[in-house]
């Protein structure tokens, strides 16, 4: 029988989750229209106006001295198809909207904390990190989210986390102990945090704060209805 990571309850809830992902298509699908609308629209005037030039190509205009030739056949035939026009650069304003768009969808979608003894895996948007909890700097945290109540004005609420920070790669997670609309974490899993922080960890020194950290754990887990 083998053991399987254990997911923690971190991340949005359902409701959470359907509400950023409309928002945040919405805000990508606009910033699409917005660049997409410019070059729509030059393609579309072209076709109405005509190439606005007396010579299609410069083919047809060999035998004219190039002093006499239109701006569009001067540059060796590339006509006024290259490069962007003003319209189509102010199009490109739409490009940070839609990207933003995309990054809420997929931080709300892939956000996800797993414990596979004692390593923890955070994956985020576009990658994941994993820490090995029993020899990881652990420290307290504190991150704070704006949240909408009655529809009238913001609460501001600030949730604990958990910071691991590898002591040789410096690379470094953040687990909230706050998650999908719950006080805290399940108790199973704050102690199953607690163990892997205190796992072959000495009870002295450096060490100190990592003990300390895990009995605040293990006492949020029994009194799991608390705030």
């Amino acid at each position: 029988m083998t053991n399987e990571p254990l997911r923690l309850s971190v991340g949005a809830s359902p409701g959470q989750r359907a509400v950023t992902v409309l928002a945040g298509a919405f805000c990508a699908a606009v910033g699409l229209v917005f660049v997409a609308l410019p070059l729509l629209a030059d393609g579309l005037l072209r076709r109405m106006t005509g190439p606005g030039d007396t010579f299609a190509s410069y083919e047809s205009a060999r035998d004219v001295p190039p002093g006499l030739l239109p701006p569009g056949l001067s540059d060796g035939g590339g006509g006024g198809e290259a490069g962007l026009g003003p319209g189509r650069l102010v199009g490109l304003c739409g490009l940070p909207f839609a990207l933003l768009g995309l990054y809420l969808v997929l931080r709300v979608l892939r956000t996800a904390a797993w414990l596979d003894g004692t390593r923890a895996r955070v994956r985020g948007a576009f990658g994941s990190r994993t820490v090995d909890l029993a020899t990881a700097d652990i420290e307290a945290g504190m991150v704070t989210y704006r949240q909408a109540r009655d529809g009238r004005r913001d609460t501001v609420q600030r949730v604990p986390t958990l910071v691991a920070r590898d002591p040789e790669t410096r690379r470094r997670i953040t687990i909230p102990l706050r998650g999908m609309g719950l006080a805290t974490l399940p108790p199973y899993q704050l102690r199953a945090l607690a163990d892997a922080m205190t796992a072959g960890r000495p009870a002295g020194g450096r060490d100190g704060e990592a003990h300390a950290l895990a009995a605040q754990l293990r006492a949020m887990a029994e009194r799991p209805l608390g705030d």
